[in-house]
């Protein structure tokens, strides 16, 4: 964990997910009928409810289409939800503007190429061990934990962490 990494997570007010390889193992598993699935780690989940509840806004945006994620984002209480993007450049100045947020204050986690051109404009990027290595090389924070595996949990716990919030959400579940 570097310096300059927490002193650009401070200032998240908006994170970015991406869904394959970041939120899931990046493993597309299909049924009989030719459905997808997906297992998402809880772990993840409770740590973007409580970056929400600290105040940061969440948004996914994913190359895929999929009323798996579209499930899990609701479940999670995650409002802006850009599928089928091929174009996350596009979908992310969109976002940015609906919201009125800097790109200096927003956050993206990413996996592969495709997620370059956000990585590129954030103020805070970050990814996972078995991304991409151009997309390793290019990140402000590398998590520990793989895509699927508590990596997004990592993330919202540094951004929280850098903000210097993680001790009043964790004393919610110590009282």
């Amino acid at each position: 964990m570097t310096l300059a990494a927490l002193k650009k997570a401070a200032q998240v007010k908006l994170m970015i997910f991406d869904v394959d390889g970041v939120l899931t193992d990046g493993c597309l598993h299909f049924g009989p009928e030719g459905e997808i699935m997906k297992s998402f780690n809880v772990l993840d989940g409770q740590g973007i409810k409580l970056l929400q509840q600290s105040g940061v806004i969440t948004a996914i945006i994913s190359a895929r289409q999929s009323p798996i994620v579209a499930r899990r984002a609701a479940d999670l209480g995650i409002t802006h939800v850009m599928q089928g993007i091929h174009e996350k450049k596009a979908a992310f100045l969109e976002l940015i503007s609906i919201l009125g947020i800097k790109a200096e204050h927003c956050g993206f986690i990413g996996d592969d190429v495709i997620d370059l051109p956000v990585l590129s404009r954030v103020g805070f990027s970050a990814s996972v061990p078995n991304a991409h290595a151009e997309v390793k090389s290019r990140v402000h924070y590398l998590t520990l934990a793989h895509g699927g595996n508590g990596a997004a949990r990592e993330v919202c716990d540094f951004i929280l962490q850098a903000q210097g919030r993680y001790d009043s959400v964790l004393a919610n579940f110590l009282a």
